[in-house]
């Protein structure tokens, strides 16, 4: 484990203030930051695991050096994660093929499928398979499973699954959410977590109730109804088709930090110890469990909120970084070292 000096512009020293900059504002600026152009995507439609079609974007350029495949956090899609944009931006900039999706649940892979999120358990698998169709399609290895907060976790399981198979490299991942049951009581004990999730629910109510629209008869209205925060949406609509009978016994099967003794690729976590979503008595056992895994390299850094690292100019000047995405900026680094 490192204890990484990362520092943010002065007002930005609060995990809850650079998170809501990071979310609010920078989602509106953030091409102007950057010197990478756009990147020209092909669309794609993978298979991922029991047959579940995966909507991606795919984009090669000359003489890539490896393929990045990555996807964002509980809610959202491509066409709004600018986020998981920018690093398709970056990361093509440095000569990386670039794959993208929408994960299951989500964007244009719900309106492929009725098939909800199982947060990891399958969404793992998915990972390997597209990796291994896109390396079909002209994407060469090593492959590299990259995420942020639950999608973080995702890429987490898409490591694990990678067990044995040589074409994956590795993996890193921003702020990952690693255990949900926790970090959801954690935020109903604050004024503003309790606002989060309720921003979360309606948005994960909203995909339930497109999915239903697009595939009539898959989901319960009534249950939707129902739904009033993110426990509620996982017991009513998610945990009965994956044989769980409470949603402590999925959020448990489901942990990423009891699958990090077991992953046996590379695997770079970075996270903040001020994160205002997840709950501060993960850290310890997050950096217990590094310890006992050589593969794992952590660096715990003391801010940058919720996946929001963004670099003050100082540090931008220390690192020698092109622009303020620092975590961004950390991830190619280490993927560079390694292809």
């Amino acid at each position: 484990m490192q204890q990484t000096v990362y520092t943010p512009p002065a007002l930005l020293k609060n995990g809850l203030a650079l998170t809501v900059y990071t979310a609010l504002r920078s989602k509106k600026d953030w091409e102007k930051t950057i010197i990478d152009p756009p990147v020209s995507y092909q669309e794609a439609i993978f298979t991922g695991e029991n047959g579940v079609p995966i909507y991606g974007l795919v984009a090669i350029p000359e003489n890539p050096r490896g393929t990045i495949i990555g996807t964002y956090g509980v809610t959202g899609d491509l066409e709004n994660q600018w986020y998981l944009r920018l690093l398709g931006r970056k990361a093509f900039g440095q000569s990386y093929a670039v794959v993208l999706f929408d994960w299951r649940g989500h964007g244009k892979t719900a309106e492929l499928s009725p098939t909800l999120t199982s947060d990891g358990l399958y969404e793992g698998d998915d990972f390997v398979q597209i990796a291994d169709q896109a390396k079909k399609r002209g994407c060469p290895a090593p492959f590299w499973f990259t995420g942020y907060s639950l999608g973080g976790q995702l890429a987490l399981w898409g490591i694990k699954a990678a067990l044995g198979n040589p074409d994956i490299g590795g993996g890193a991942v921003i702020c990952p959410s690693l255990d949900s049951d926790r970090s959801l009581d954690y935020l109903n004990r604050s004024k503003f977590g309790r606002y989060l999730e309720k921003g979360i629910t309606f948005e994960l109510k909203k995909l339930a109730q497109k999915i239903n629209e697009i595939h009539p008869g898959t989901m319960n209205p009534e249950a939707i109804k129902r739904v009033k925060s993110i426990r509620d949406f996982d017991h009513e609509l998610v945990i009965k088709n994956l044989g769980f009978t409470s949603t402590r016994e999925y959020y448990q099967a489901c942990n990423g930090l009891t699958i990090l003794p077991h992953l046996q690729k590379p695997i770079l976590i970075i996270y903040a110890l001020d994160d205002p979503l997840f709950d501060p008595s993960i850290v310890p056992d997050l950096q217990q469990v590094s310890a006992g895994n050589p593969q794992i390299e952590l660096r715990l850094t003391e801010y940058g909120g919720h996946a929001g690292y963004i670099s003050s100019k100082q540090c931008q000047r220390l690192y020698q970084d092109s622009d303020r995405w620092w975590a961004w900026n950390r991830v190619l680094d280490w993927y560079n070292q390694r292809s």
